[in-house]
């Protein structure tokens, strides 16, 4: 049994068993975001919300993407507002999306970092192992290990 992951590692595989198509795109969007609108606005915005819509006589729905963002950094993704799609459309292989809209976000309101782990070292895990010494069933013992590291890295 691994560690645990960061949630935006989790994100498209746990969509994909628990939410439609927009869920998957919005996770893998997430997991991505650097890529697609550069690293300069990747921790200032964050992708919100994939709107289909159907066009009658279409057969299959088009998208857009609503995209948090202050006003200033507004202004800036609006002029990457081509680079952005065509780098979402390469990520997707299909021109699925095909627009972009930008919604108020608070420009002092920081969006969560995401913070790197500690490194558990093997001193460390021997001594959460060394903690679990009283347990007889092998299984949980190696899901307590497992979980304490977890913690120890969050630490």
């Amino acid at each position: 049994m691994s560690g645990p992951r960061l949630i935006s590692e989790a994100i498209p595989r746990v969509a994909g068993q628990v939410f439609s198509k927009k869920y998957i795109m919005l996770g893998r969007l997430v997991t991505r975001w650097a890529e697609v609108v550069g690293e300069d606005l990747a921790d200032k915005t964050q992708p919100v919300k994939i709107r289909y819509y159907k066009k009658k006589g279409q057969e299959k729905p088009d998208a857009s993407l609503d995209i948090a963002a202050s006003t200033a950094d507004a202004t800036l993704l609006h002029y990457r507002k081509d680079l952005i799609l065509e780098r979402i459309n390469l990520i997707f292989g299909d021109r699925w999306i095909k627009a972009i809209r930008f919604v108020p976000m608070a420009a002092n309101v920081p969006l969560p970092k995401i913070q790197k782990k500690k490194i558990l070292t093997e001193q460390d895990s021997n001594r959460i192992a060394g903690m679990l010494d009283g347990i007889d069933d092998p299984e949980m013992q190696e899901r307590l290990k497992s979980l304490g590291e977890a913690v120890w890295r969050d630490l």
